[in-house]
């Protein structure tokens, strides 16, 4: 079955950076997935914030600037690379997948919107203060 473990969160003064990662297993990782990174806060809905399909990365106007989506195939690895991280970027992190064949691009998975993704992680908790 198809499994999702993210690492890589933590406490940091504002300004410092993170990589969260998050591992996947139970499925053949790559092309026909949309990857994505969603967060949220204490009181406040889970969002999107940054899509990978393929090569098309997609991200919320939040991060943009500030955070890298990435992906290794081979090691079936989803990242995020957070810089010039802020006290509004504290929340609990979550990846997140869903299968496709006909979505082509990062924009395409993030207006899915998260009800459509039917595989998460547990969450790993980002601190910014």
């Amino acid at each position: 079955h198809v499994q999702l473990v993210e690492s890589g969160g933590g406490s940091v003064q504002a300004g410092g950076s993170l990589r969260l990662s998050c591992a996947a297993s139970g499925y053949t990782y790559g092309t026909y997935y949309c990857m994505g990174w969603f967060r949220q806060a204490p009181g406040k809905e889970r969002e999107g914030i940054a899509f990978i399909k393929s090569a098309s990365t997609y991200y919320a106007d939040s991060v943009k600037g500030r955070f890298t989506i990435s992906q290794d195939n081979a090691k079936k690895t989803l990242y995020l690379q957070m810089d010039s991280l802020e006290p509004e970027d504290t929340a609990m992190y979550y990846c997140a997948a869903l299968w496709t064949n006909v979505g082509y691009s990062g924009s395409w998975c993030y207006a899915r919107g998260r009800s459509a993704y039917p595989y998460w992680g547990q969450g790993t908790q980002v601190t910014v203060s």
